[in-house]
């Protein structure tokens, strides 16, 4: 395994992937939460000269790795936060991957990934309709949020962009500028659609809620938010909404990584060039570190901070090896051998 560093405050929880946590079939949700509390681990805060924080881990099967990099950039404070967890229930791999980039403060983004994957984790649909536990989860968390800030003066809010395998099945879901994006055979498909004022799907939609948008540097909702759907935001919360766009997809061969990233990099590195940069890393905090750097020299203004996951799909000539009877036989006799090799003779009275 490799290790994960961060910054204070910025990974939530790290587990064990398959092997390293296995629960009993037929276990809840209820139980995948407290394994995941139970395997979580803090890791040691590693940042390189430039300020970049970053990290990487790869599963005890092979078959995934990730890597992340967090970076302040040109701005005076950080405002992107970012959260993974994962574990293995009923049979079936669960890893969730998000980012959350917070506007006007950083308390909402905070939030998020404190909450947002511990609100889905109890969701009771989380394993039978991940979809709708997703929608509904998001709109609630918001809700949450909104509340837990009442008696405060702050008003700020946070997009999220997160990535949710269960089993074979990865569902994107985005609320605001932040975006994922896959490799599917070499080539760049963006999961998500970045939540912006003049979509004109957006924008209709603001319009019959009673808002407006306009031109103030960008297009904004009131002239004040630069996207149209956002956690918190109370003053606005009439127009900017926390309902999520979900898209999913079966995971297969084609499938080789996915990036989930704040705009601090989007704005500057288009989904092909990041695509292709990702691709010459074998290890994805490499490939994180890369992606980090290019924005920065392409001059993003902005917090960077980005998540790559790799998927390292069985050779047919491994899955032939792994659906064996033979191959499971010969384990047996081999691990009989050595078990009579080690104890020895029988004693004779």
């Amino acid at each position: 395994m490799l290790g994960c560093t961060s910054p204070p405050g910025s990974i939530h929880l790290c587990p064990n992937w398959p092997g390293g946590i296995l629960l009993p079939e037929g276990a809840k949700t209820k139980d995948l939460q407290e394994n995941w509390e139970i395997s979580s681990r803090m890791f040691p805060r590693k940042e390189d000269n430039n300020g970049i924080a970053s990290g990487s881990w790869r599963s005890d099967d092979g078959t995934l790795s990730w890597g992340y990099s967090s970076f302040r950039g040109k701005r005076m404070t950080m405002e992107d936060f970012y959260d993974m967890k994962t574990s293995v229930t009923s049979g079936k791999t669960v890893g969730m991957f998000g980012i959350f980039d917070g506007h006007g403060g950083s308390r909402a983004a905070e939030y998020l990934k404190e909450h947002l994957f511990d609100n889905l984790m109890k969701h009771p649909k989380f394993m039978t309709d991940t979809k709708l536990a997703i929608s509904e989860t998001y709109q609630q968390t918001d809700v949450e949020f909104l509340e837990s800030e009442r008696d405060t003066f702050r008003d700020d809010g946070s997009t999220a962009s997160t990535a949710v395998l269960v089993g074979n099945h990865l569902y994107v879901a985005n609320v605001g500028d932040s975006r994922t994006v896959i490799s599917k055979a070499g080539e760049a498909i963006a999961l998500s659609e970045d939540h912006k004022p003049n979509r004109v799907d957006e924008r209709k939609r603001i319009e019959r809620a009673g808002g407006v948008v306009m031109w103030a540097g960008t297009w904004r909702v009131g002239g004040v938010l630069a996207m149209s759907r956002a956690f918190g935001n109370r003053m606005l919360k009439q127009f900017v909404v926390a309902e999520p766009e979900i898209q999913d997809q079966e995971i297969n061969k084609d499938l080789e990584l996915l990036i989930l990233a704040s705009d601090g990099l989007w704005d500057v590195v288009p989904n092909e060039d990041a695509v292709s940069i990702a691709r010459t890393e074998e290890d994805p905090e490499a490939a994180t570190r890369k992606l980090t750097e290019a924005a920065f020299s392409r001059g993003s203004a902005d917090n960077i901070t980005c998540i790559v996951v790799k998927f390292h799909h069985p050779k047919p000539d491994q899955l032939d090896q792994r659906r064996s009877p033979q191959s499971k036989t010969r384990k047996l006799i081999d691990a009989s051998q050595a078990f009579s090799a080690q104890a020895g003779p029988p004693k004779v009275d």
